[in-house]
């Protein structure tokens, strides 16, 4: 904020909107625009406004793409690549079906690290809902009186259109399943419809009955002019915001019954068919839909492939090239992806990186009879990690620091997942504030050393990606 001339944190403009003489009931109009650095500060900025002349300033003359996009333009062949999945129906993609992740609307009642304390808090939850619901159920949600109602619950639009619906089930052990929250972070979840507002079908199709079904997918970041464009493969259901804003491409999708069906369509197999074709009346025998499910992960993970379309990323969910010419130029991009997924979803039973861990006890949190203090503080300059007062963790190389999702490490994204956190919610705070890091101590150390091996093995990888065949 201390960039911008009001002290927040949108974009300012300022703008001169010029009358053409006799231009009555004409259409169109030019735009030229100028614009100061980024990094300028505030004061810099008031002071260059308080001293330019608009008549000295250099001014482009903006033309929109075909997309209606004015600014950062992109100029390459990204509209002709293969599309992840399509919506409408009409056009071919890689994916037949793709679904946004799991939006909650209440994270602290539905997610938990161990089920006994999830089930307590839904038995909660539960009881208060039905309460609800006999006194509200049959009206139209518009009659609900919110200051009539329970605060103990977190009510959102969609809770409220299900309390007139129907009573709540009872809490059970059925509805047990576990998801990835953030990454590198899987938690129990409660995954009945009824306290999530968006757990749909798709997410069924795509994980089975109960979720229970271990699908290979991969987590794409929603489009977004702010966000860092990212990726993790999951075998579980997964949170709207596990990357970002969040959409999932399974591998596979499974019916009502429970029979498996491929989720990378016949289209995309022909175009792959295509394109590496081994010769007349000869299939490749390696080109297979789980390949090019591979192909798929490697491709989003080229360092190239990202920088050649950033600014394409910033607005529109991604598109697949097809790399090279021969089916040897598949298979090796193949290889790397199933590489990469094999670390990224297997991350929680991979050879532990050899850390050093030192421990010295906390004599002043011993007398008093207290845990030691949790910190959980990355120190990469130094190559290690600050467990809590009595625990730290050296000898992580610089490339565990290196491999980023968005803002953060995975490293840092485990850190920040385990600190112990006052929650929002005041009935979960009064309640059902149970986590305390010191019973996930010896877990979170374990896990640790293993995302270290997944993130230098995953840069290990990514940069063969750069000088990959194209």
């Amino acid at each position: 904020t201390k960039h911008n001339v009001f002290g927040i944190q949108t974009g300012v403009a300022i703008s001169f909107f010029v009358k053409r003489q006799g231009a009555a009931g004409k259409k169109g109009c030019r735009v030229f625009y100028a614009r100061r650095p980024e990094m300028e500060t505030a004061e810099e900025k008031l002071a260059w406004l308080g001293s330019a002349r608009a008549s000295g300033l250099q001014f482009e003359d903006l033309r929109p793409d075909a997309k209606a996009n004015w600014l950062d333009l992109a100029s390459n062949d990204f509209d002709e690549l293969l599309p992840l999945a399509d919506r409408t129906g009409k056009l071919g993609s890689v994916f037949g079906l793709a679904t946004n992740g799991v939006n909650t609307a209440r994270d602290d009642w539905v997610y938990e690290f161990g089920s006994a304390r999830l089930l307590d808090k839904m038995r909660f939850a539960v009881d208060e809902f039905n309460v609800e619901h006999q006194k509200w159920r049959g009206q139209k949600t518009s009659e609900l009186k919110l200051e009539r109602m329970s605060k103990r619950v977190k009510w959102s639009e969609a809770l409220l259109n299900n309390v007139v619906r129907s009573a709540a089930p009872a809490a059970s052990a059925e509805f047990l399943a576990v998801a990835q929250y953030r990454p590198f972070l899987a938690l129990d979840y409660y995954a009945d419809p009824t306290f999530s507002d968006r757990l749909t079908r798709n997410h069924f199709a795509l994980f089975g009955a109960r979720l229970a079904q271990q699908s290979p997918s991969i987590a794409v970041s929603a489009p977004g002019k702010a966000a860092t464009f990212r990726l993790l493969a999951t075998d579980r259901v997964c949170d709207w915001h596990y990357m970002g804003d969040t959409q999932l491409y399974g591998l596979c999708r499974y019916a009502e019954n429970g029979e498996r069906h491929d989720n990378i369509t016949d289209w995309s197999l022909k175009q792959f068919q295509q394109h590496y074709h081994p010769g007349p009346g000869r299939k490749p025998a390696a080109l297979t839909k789980e390949a090019i499910f591979h192909y798929v992960y490697a491709v989003l993970h080229d360092p190239v492939y990202r920088e050649k379309y950033a600014q394409n990323l910033k607005r529109e969910f991604p598109r697949i090239p097809l790399y090279g010419s021969t089916l040897a130029h598949f298979e090796q991009w193949a290889a790397w992806g199933a590489e990469l997924m094999q670390l990224h979803i297997g991350y929680e039973t991979v050879e532990a990186w050899p850390l050093t861990r030192t421990d010295t006890p906390d004599t002043k949190a011993r007398a008093a009879a207290q845990a030691p203090k949790c910190m959980l503080k990355s120190e990469p300059e130094a190559g290690r990690i600050v467990v809590d007062s009595e625990t730290v963790l050296a000898g992580i190389p610089p490339a565990a620091w290196a491999y980023r999702l968005g803002n953060r490490s995975a490293l840092d994204w485990v850190l920040d997942q385990h600190k112990e956190k006052r929650p929002k919610d005041p009935t979960i705070r009064e309640k059902f504030d149970t986590y305390r890091f010191k019973d996930h101590k010896e877990r979170v150390v374990d896990l640790l050393a293993r995302v270290a091996r997944v993130s230098v093995e995953t840069v290990r990888i990514v940069e063969a990606l750069r000088a990959g065949p194209r």
